[in-house]
């Protein structure tokens, strides 16, 4: 990391507060004014000259970081794709020597936060694979580069890169030792630092909140994380179920509240057979590929994990991880591995084409929400299709022989 920050041959002087000479052979005066005008900001945010001088003294922007942030990919990667690869055996098997290693830490932790273990240690995995890559970024760098450079969200650059400054200064880890992912998430766990600010945790009580090199306080960090945003103690993210034939597929649109007790009213039943040990527990039913996957009925664990990563195949991998680590099984059901999930322009394509055939989804934004799903339903029934409001390649050839 330290060979991707190069030396400046110019120097920085104190004149009238902060003033940032260079020499005029330097690749990128942009950034070199960037420097030099965001120093208002550091400093009124208390950050001092040392602090600002000693971390910026010969950085460039972060090229990886200019390349990644205007890259578009139209690539989506089937949520069973992205399953196997995220609750991979080999995972799941060092997950659990993991678990057996850190049995007294992570008991200590449970205890402390209320968190379950399985679970701290299952985003562990899915961050960085237990540490193995946090990220090969210096995340001062990166998130300079970013408020430089970014085309969008300025405020929430700025913000992360002042605060990150401020872990720096006081002391919680080395400038060169910050290393993060190309966009500034940080360490063991992967945060940013605004979360690092709002719920680090200092496990081992050296005044330090350090995620990167002491593993104790990135799974204590994490515990208080997820307590912090409403983890329910002892009590599971979700399970995976069945569903009857003539179920009523309207009822899965991701929004419906119901208790256990009430959702097995509708002949829903858990795919291990077992009953559901609380029922008076409230569920939302989840289709992740529609009715050509498997289906689960999510508590509020698993929107918790939502908040650690706000995509549903994120939170169902660490939620099946976690249950992985303490012996449970694979995934009962399969998935249909036709019903490709569909790119940006491709959504939009649907959209045209629902519209044009008179069901009505609004704007064709390549957004999936509310209104497309309706649309994408009264279609299906319309056709005599099962009308689970899945957007999918599949749907989208149906469309085109019709349009």
């Amino acid at each position: 990391m330290k060979s991707r920050i190069k030396r400046w041959t110019g120097r920085l002087v104190l004149a009238c507060g902060l003033a940032l000479i260079f020499s005029p052979a330097q690749a990128d005066p942009g950034f070199d004014r960037f420097v030099r005008d965001f120093w208002p900001k550091a400093k009124a945010a208390g950050i001092t000259s040392q602090t600002y001088n000693s971390v910026f003294t010969g950085m460039e922007p972060d090229d990886d970081t200019l390349r990644l942030m205007s890259k578009q990919s139209e690539f989506v990667k089937p949520i069973w794709e992205y399953m196997d690869s995220a609750v991979s055996e080999d995972r799941v098997e060092k997950g659990r020597k993991l678990l057996q290693e850190y049995s007294t830490v992570l008991r200590q932790i449970e205890a402390r936060y209320g968190v379950d273990r399985e679970a701290v240690l299952a985003i562990w995995g899915m961050e960085t694979n237990y540490g193995g890559y946090m990220g090969r970024h210096n995340v001062i760098q990166a998130l300079a580069t970013l408020a430089y450079a970014a085309p969008r969200r300025k405020k929430f650059w700025n913000k992360e890169l002042v605060t990150a400054l401020g872990i720096v200064q006081a002391g919680h880890v080395r400038f060169q030792d910050m290393e993060g992912s190309w966009a500034g998430a940080m360490g063991h766990t992967q945060f940013m630092p605004s979360s690092w600010k709002a719920y680090a945790a200092d496990y081992n009580g050296d005044s330090r909140r350090d995620i990167w090199t002491s593993i104790p306080d990135a799974l204590a960090s994490t515990a208080n994380y997820l307590k912090k945003h409403g983890w329910q103690t002892g009590k599971t993210w979700g399970y995976e179920v069945k569903l009857p034939a003539s179920f009523n597929y309207n009822l899965a649109d991701g929004d419906k509240t119901l208790t256990l007790g009430e959702w097995s009213k509708y002949g829903i039943r858990r795919s291990n057979g077992k009953g559901f040990p609380r029922p008076a527990d409230k569920a939302i039913l989840v289709l992740p590929a529609g009715a050509s996957g498997p289906a689960f009925l999510m508590l509020r664990n698993f929107y918790v994990i939502k908040r650690y990563n706000n995509a549903t195949a994120y939170a169902l991998a660490v939620g099946h991880l976690s249950d992985r680590l303490i012996g449970g099984g694979p995934l009962a059901g399969d998935w249909s591995r036709d019903y490709l999930p569909l790119s940006r322009s491709e959504r939009v394509e649907l959209q045209n084409y629902l519209n044009r055939l008179g069901f009505s989804v609004g704007a064709a934004d390549g957004r999936i929400g509310p209104a497309t799903r309706r649309g994408i339903r009264a279609y299906q029934s319309s056709r005599g299709l099962v009308p689970d409001g899945y957007p999918s390649v599949v749907l989208l050839t149906h469309l085109k022989k019709r349009g």
